[in-house]
């Protein structure tokens, strides 16, 4: 291994946290995105190697990936870049690592386990808040319930606000149902339907239904056939989503997405330091088999800073040769004690 680590759309909210980590940890990674003006600015503000390409610019993306032994792509929505991403990876025998929470995208690049196998890399899409400390929380909970049939997950932040890129990666899905996992495949259900009081530990809380990483990720790493995620929201919030349902054909149209799209890009790319250092995330999980249930919960840093910890520790793994090859999760790659390695994680 060269040791060196790639990042796209490092000049993004969530990967300007994971080139500063870096640099905290003796890393200078070699960066890339979209925007020439930004990813320059970028570069030479830290004194970095930087290059300038589209994901779809297959023969530019690869002569880049050639660079590095581990990619890190924070350039989402990720339902729109990961396969090629993913190709890329294969065709020069790079290790993948994103931060996607998207189910869809975890079950895209399951689909090239196999590839990456028997070419002995390893693809572990959410090494960030999505879907690190869910992750390992479900498989702690099976750990201690392994006749498991049914797996529910919530979290919520204190104090903290979404990004800019999250926050268009929830527009992309405005108008759907949301979906679980029943009897080992998808279902879906109107937004709002399923909802729930949940004591995170520290506080109650109305949680909704929502459609998440985990439902992918904590069947691959737990096999538990039934499994629904929820986040914490308000009785004003949940009464909106039930309202919007009447809307929900309206809310897929391409054109009001587009519109919502440029409204963002007005706002502020992600929440500020002092409130990214004063908020908190919540989980809380809970299995059951049908005769006996088993809660957890867990307490973690704000999730964006968690993500900066969780992706950079998870590359020094991989240099260090812990390298588990195929499609992993977090926790298949790493075992369930994985966030506890991260100072401010901790179970309640």
């Amino acid at each position: 291994m060269t040791n060196n680590l790639l990042i796209y759309g490092a000049y993004g909210y969530t990967g300007r946290l994971i080139v500063e980590e870096c640099l905290e940890q003796g890393i200078k990674p070699i960066i890339a995105g979209r925007s020439a003006d930004k990813a320059m600015a970028y570069a030479n503000k830290h004194g970095l190697e930087y290059d300038v390409f589209e994901i779809s610019e297959r023969a530019k993306l690869e002569k880049w990936l050639k660079r590095g032994d581990i990619v890190v792509h924070c350039g989402g929505p990720f339902i729109h870049t990961a396969k090629e991403m993913v190709q890329g990876c294969l065709a020069t025998n790079t290790h993948y690592l994103d931060i996607t929470g998207e189910f869809q995208v975890f079950d895209l690049i399951k689909e090239y386990g196999e590839k990456a196998k028997e070419k002995g890399l390893m693809l572990l899409p959410g090494v960030g808040f999505d879907v690190v400390p869910s992750d390992c929380l479900a498989k702690h909970l099976h750990s201690k319930l392994p006749s498991a049939t049914d797996l529910k997950l919530a979290f919520v932040s204190k104090g903290g606000k979404l990004s800019r890129g999250t926050a268009k990666t929830m527009i992309e899905n405005l108008g759907e149902p949301q979906t679980r996992r029943r009897d080992g495949d998808y279902e879906g259900v109107p937004m709002g339907k399923s909802a729930r009081v949940i004591d995170y530990g520290e506080f109650k809380q109305i949680s909704m239904g929502i459609s998440w990483g985990d439902i992918s990720t904590a069947h691959h790493s737990t096999r538990i056939p039934n499994i629904e995620v929820f986040s914490g929201t308000t009785e004003q919030q949940l009464a909106k989503v039930k309202k919007a349902l009447r809307l929900s054909f309206m809310l897929r149209s391409k054109t009001i997405k587009n519109f919502l799209m440029k409204q963002m890009d007005k706002r502020p790319d992600g929440p500020k330091e002092n409130r990214r250092k004063e908020s908190n995330m919540y989980l809380w999980g809970e299995v059951t088999d049908g005769t006996q249930s088993i809660e957890a919960r867990l307490k973690t840093p704000n999730g964006y800073t968690l993500t900066a910890l969780t992706s950079v520790l998870i590359a020094q793994k991989i240099f260090a040769g812990e390298i588990k090859p195929g499609f992993q999760t977090p926790s298949s790659a790493f075992g369930e004690d994985l966030i506890l390695e991260i100072e401010g994680c901790s179970y309640l």
